[in-house]
Formats: C-alpha cells, sequence, structure tokens
C-alpha cells in the first residue's frame, strides 16, 4: 500500500524530469544524482518542466511504489532550493506542494524539533 507519513524523508529531485520515466528511469536518476539510499523507504519527487505533473517514488518492503499526479489546471510551486540538486522537503511542504497552497505566503510559528 502507498502511504506517506511524517517519519519519511522527502528529496525533490532539482532538475525538470521527462515524465516518460518510469521506474528504472527515475532510479536511475535517485543513483546518480540524488545522495540518499534509493531502498530506504525515502520518497523522491520528480516534476516535469512545465510544473503540471508530478511523480513520487519509494521502496516499499516488497518493490517500488509510484503516485503520479497529472493537474488539469494550474501549476505546482516548487520550493526554492539554495544550490543546484536535491532538496529535502517536511510532510507538510509535501502535502502543500500536492494541494496547491502557495509555500512562499506560509509563515510558520516555533515549533520544537528533535535534532539528529
Amino acid at each position: 500500500m502507498l502511504s506517506f507519513s511524517s517519519k519519511q524523508r522527502y528529496f525533490l529531485y532539482g532538475s525538470a524530469t521527462d515524465m516518460r520515466k518510469g521506474f528504472a528511469g527515475l532510479s536511475g536518476l535517485v543513483r546518480q544524482h540524488i545522495d540518499y539510499e534509493l531502498l530506504s523507504g525515502d520518497v523522491f519527487i520528480f516534476i516535469n518542466r512545465r510544473r503540471d505533473r508530478i511523480k513520487l517514488l519509494m521502496w516499499d518492503a516488497t518493490g517500488f511504489a509510484l503516485y503520479y499526479k497529472q493537474l488539469e489546471r494550474g501549476t505546482f510551486e516548487l520550493p526554492v532550493a539554495k544550490e543546484r540538486g536535491s532538496l529535502e522537503l517536511s510532510w507538510s511542504d509535501l502535502v502543500m506542494l500536492l494541494e496547491g497552497v502557495e509555500i512562499k505566503s506560509i509563515k510558520r510559528r516555533k515549533r520544537f524539533r528533535k535534532t539528529g
């Protein structure tokens, strides 16, 4: 079953992705360009150039799972990355990205964060 939680880590691939890529093509991008373990259960996020399609790739206990969403209208807002490459998102950032919330306008209140 494909499910996402705040216990997982989410990595946004920094370049536009060809959405014709399947499991092998997307996992190849992770191996080549994202410095995290592919089989860890982390979620890897890919967005096309027009930003109207998104794929999320993750490994569950028995194989790869893929979530694919295509917008009928509008685009996904990408968070601003400090440098080219991958960007780690929080679970709440992913939910806002998928739901179309403008991330720049969000003001977060202070909360406890466990380090490490």
